[in-house]
């Protein structure tokens, strides 16, 4: 706490660093379990800790007073989203209205139809071919160029919450496509990020590995790997080739992924769809589906969300 105040508090209304702080008190200790039984094997674990928390400050002192208003209402409703009142519709952004613009004037009618929660389906930046279907993101911090912006996308988020209706998005936090930035800095051999991937050296391990995992797609994508040539390494690929699997069992991973949610909560998003939960957490030698650890990170990242952002849910 005291580095946090020294770098961080003057940066705040003091009201308002207080209730953040005492939401930080409350939740801290909860986080620290689910980050302790993740990576407290780790000789910096308190390094990683600590990251965790200034990411959260940080992205806390980046929301907009409009977003703290809605954050101390949740608060006091923290179950809002079990209302008998709410009504949800979702939709592809193009199919339903070309742009994120065109969906603004469908306002009128969401709310004739007494629509209450909007899930736009993936409408990330991807690459233009290998794309899954949206699901392959290069950028969670910018939209598809065919459908708008992401500061058209906040605005949308503002409209559509003046009006009663709280957006959600697809958050795809497995994988990211192979023209993300972390993948195309591996790609340059740069060894920080190629540990945000899982990469191995030796197919007769991968081979050993793949004996245990279930084929998601084994018409198009047999086994769980795809070897790339440049760098000499099989890369974990659950889903399609160009989507790497990310590599929870790195505490970079983590923050950085807490950072781009956060971001997004920034932009007025209330609700994340989180995709491939089952996936994200590998141990050799086991299905590598719905493990232990992939509940611990959700619940962790939840409790950071809740410190920031506690506007935002998570749903599954």
């Amino acid at each position: 706490m005291p580095q946090l105040e020294r770098e961080f508090e003057g940066r705040a209304d003091p009201v308002e660093w207080h209730a953040y702080v005492r939401r930080m008190r409350q939740t801290f200790p909860r986080l620290f379990e689910r980050l302790y039984q993740l990576y407290g094997n780790y000789y910096d674990f308190y390094f990683h800790v600590e990251a965790v928390l200034k990411t959260t400050t940080e992205m806390w002192l980046q929301r907009s007073p409009e977003m703290r208003a809605q954050d101390a209402l949740r608060e006091a409703d923290p179950h809002w989203y079990q209302s008998q009142r709410m009504l949800g519709a979702m939709c592809y952004v193009d199919l339903f209205g070309g742009d994120l613009q065109r969906i603004k004037d469908k306002i009128p009618y969401l709310t004739e139809m007494h629509v209450t929660y909007l899930h736009l389906m993936p409408l990330f930046r991807t690459p233009e071919k290998d794309n899954d279907g949206g699901y392959a993101v290069s950028s969670y911090r910018e939209v598809n160029p065919a459908v708008g912006t992401m500061e058209e996308l906040a605005e949308l988020a503002t409209h559509l919450r003046q009006h009663g209706i709280s957006l959600c998005l697809d958050f795809i936090f497995n994988h990211t496509s192979d023209e993300h930035e972390w993948a195309l800095a591996a790609l340059r051999g740069e060894q920080e990020y190629q540990r945000y991937y899982r990469m191995y050296t030796d197919r007769k391990l991968t081979l050993e590995i793949e004996r245990s995992l279930p084929e998601v797609f084994p018409d198009e994508h047999p086994g769980a790997f795809t070897y790339n040539s440049k760098m000499g390494k099989w890369v974990w690929t659950t889903f399609h080739n160009y989507q790497w699997d990310l590599n929870y069992e790195n505490p970079e991973v983590f923050t950085s992924m807490l950072s781009e949610m956060l971001f997004l909560a920034n932009q007025g998003i209330e609700i994340l769809r989180l995709d491939a939960v089952a996936f994200i957490w590998k141990q050799i030698g086991t299905s590598c589906q719905n493990l232990p650890q992939a509940h611990w990170i959700i619940q962790a990242f939840n409790d950071a969300v809740q410190m920031a952002a506690p506007a935002m849910v998570f749903k599954s």
